[in-house]
C-alpha cells in the first residue's frame, strides 16, 4: 500500500508539458483507476462535458484506465495573468524557436511574464530547454504526462551562467535561458581581447638578420621599431546596458549597414523604452538604429526574428512593436524608415 501511495504521488507531481498553438491548447492525461469525467473536471477545472468534447468520446461511455486525453487549457482554467499561480504548465523549446515566437504561439503572453515565471532577463532560449508558459488552475491530481516527461539539459550545454530554479509550487523541470546579452546561437557582443606586442627583435645591421640570441657581439646592433599598438577591441557594455549602448558596441569600428524604405509595426507587450523588431536580414539580438527621416526622431530596436512570409509584410524592411511608433513621432501604419545596424 505504501508503495502504491507513493507511485500516485509521483504521478501527481508529473510536470504538464503545453500542447497545440493557440486557441487549441491542451495538455496530456492518462486515465487512473475511478476516474472520471466528473473527477478530471475537478482536477484541472474545466467541464466535464467539454472534456468528451475535446476527445470526440461520448459522455456516457465513460474512460478506460490507461486511456491518454486532451485537456484543454481554456481562459477558465489556464492563468497566464503576471500573478498567476497554480500548477505550472511548460514548454519544450524547439531548434531556432524564439521567445516572441513561443509568445505568440500561447496567447500572445507578455515576454516580462515568461521572464518573471522562469527567472531570466534576456530574449535567448535554447533548444530542448523547459520554459513555464503559464498556470494551471485546480489541483491537477493525478496529472500525468505520457511520453512527454523531460529530461534534464545535457551538462554540455552552453549557458553564460545557471538559471535559477523556478518558482513554483510544484517540482519542476530544468530550466535553461541565456541571459540578457546571449541569444541561442551565441553572444549578442563582442568579447574584449587585448593583442600584447612582441618583444622586439635586435638585428645585426651588416649581416641583415636576426640576432636572437641576444650575445654581445663587435657588430653595432640596433633595436627594431615597436610595432604599432594594435587596436583594442571595446569592452563590452555593463550589465543592464541601454539597447543604445549595445547598439555602439556592435558597430564600433565596423563596417555599418544601412537601408530605407517603408516599415510597420506589430502588437506586443515590451515595457517602456525597449523597442523590439522583426528583420529579414540582421541575426537574432542584432540593435537596429531606427530614424523617421521626416522628423529626426530615432530608436534603437533589438531583433527578434524575421518578418512572416504573409502578403501584408511583402516589400517591409522592418516591422516595430508599436510602443516604438509615438517615440519615432509616426502612427501611420506604415511609414518611411531608415536604418542603421552591424553588417
Amino acid at each position: 500500500m505504501g508503495i502504491l501511495l507513493g507511485t500516485v504521488n509521483l504521478q501527481a507531481q508529473a510536470p504538464l508539458e503545453i500542447q497545440g498553438t493557440a486557441p487549441d491548447l491542451y495538455v496530456m492525461h492518462t486515465v487512473t483507476k475511478g476516474e472520471t469525467f466528473y473527477s478530471l473536471s475537478r482536477s484541472y477545472s474545466v467541464p466535464p462535458k467539454e472534456i468528451a468534447a475535446a476527445n470526440n468520446l461520448a459522455f456516457d461511455g465513460g474512460l478506460q484506465l490507461g486511456q491518454t486525453v486532451k485537456i484543454p487549457l481554456t481562459k477558465s482554467n489556464f492563468m497566464q495573468g503576471g500573478n498567476a499561480g497554480g500548477q505550472p504548465v511548460y514548454h519544450k523549446v524547439a531548434e531556432k524557436e524564439t521567445l516572441y515566437r513561443i509568445s505568440v504561439n500561447y496567447n500572445k503572453v507578455p515576454l516580462d511574464n515568461i521572464r518573471h515565471w522562469n527567472n531570466f532577463t534576456g530574449d535567448g532560449v535554447q533548444k530542448d530547454s523547459y520554459l513555464i508558459v503559464g498556470y494551471l488552475k485546480g489541483s491537477g491530481n493525478g496529472a500525468a504526462v505520457a511520453a512527454h516527461t523531460p529530461a534534464a539539459v545535457p551538462a554540455s550545454t552552453p549557458v553564460s551562467s545557471p538559471a535559477p530554479a523556478p518558482v513554483s509550487p510544484a517540482a519542476a523541470p530544468p530550466v535553461t535561458a541565456t541571459s540578457s546579452t546571449n541569444t541561442a546561437a551565441g553572444k549578442e557582443t563582442a568579447s574584449s581581447s587585448v593583442l600584447t606586442p612582441a618583444p622586439p627583435v635586435t638585428t645585426n645591421a651588416n649581416a641583415g638578420s636576426d640576432n636572437r640570441d641576444m650575445t654581445p657581439t663587435s657588430t653595432h646592433t640596433a633595436a627594431a621599431p615597436a610595432p604599432a599598438p594594435a587596436a583594442a577591441t571595446p569592452p563590452p557594455p555593463p550589465a543592464g546596458a541601454s539597447f543604445e549602448q549595445l547598439y555602439e558596441q556592435q558597430t564600433a569600428g565596423k563596417k555599418v549597414a544601412t537601408e530605407k524604405g517603408p516599415g510597420a509595426w506589430f502588437k506586443s507587450n515590451a515595457g517602456p523604452g525597449k523597442y523590439y523588431a522583426l528583420h529579414n536580414t540582421a541575426p537574432r539580438g542584432t540593435i537596429i538604429k531606427v530614424t523617421n527621416p521626416l522628423n529626426g526622431k530615432s530608436i534603437y530596436a533589438k531583433v527578434l526574428e524575421a518578418i512572416p512570409q504573409m502578403k501584408q509584410n511583402a516589400g517591409l524592411i522592418i516591422k516595430l512593436s508599436d510602443s516604438a511608433l509615438e517615440a519615432l513621432g509616426t502612427n501611420e501604419a506604415k511609414f518611411y524608415c531608415e536604418l542603421s545596424y552591424e553588417n
